[in-house]
């Protein structure tokens, strides 16, 4: 979930876009696609072409679900930082106008440059 307080999400790993898709099918406008997908324990963050969508499934049948729209036209800032011999997490922070600030960490393996080059592509 994203956590408003530390503005901090579980780490994630890569998921599968036609998963993503479906999981979040009723949520997407109907020309919204989805480009990159990440999932932790039961939370995920999906990026598709208009917003990234941060879901946290709630309870303990997982049936209460979140899904909290970030547009990317609230970005004001971005920093994206790979990983390295000791930390081998990667992580994205933006800096959203009225929200703040919200970082996403991810497990070793996720190249972060790719995420780098979606959120370019959406902001600058």
């Amino acid at each position: 979930m994203i956590d408003f307080d530390t503005a901090s999400f579980t780490k994630l790993a890569p998921w599968d876009v036609k998963e993503a898709f479906a999981e979040l099918t009723g949520i997407l406008l109907p020309d919204e696609q989805v480009l990159l997908a990440f999932k932790g324990i039961r939370d995920s963050v999906t990026f598709t072409s208009r917003r990234i969508v941060a879901l946290n499934v709630q309870g303990l049948t997982g049936k209460k679900k979140d899904y909290s729209s970030l547009p990317y036209s609230k970005v004001q800032a971005f920093s994206v930082e790979t990983a390295g011999t000791w930390d081998r997490d990667s992580e994205l922070e933006l800096w959203f106008s009225g929200l703040g600030r919200v970082k996403f960490n991810f497990a070793s393996g996720v190249d972060v440059r790719e995420l780098n080059m979606l959120i370019s592509e959406r902001l600058l």
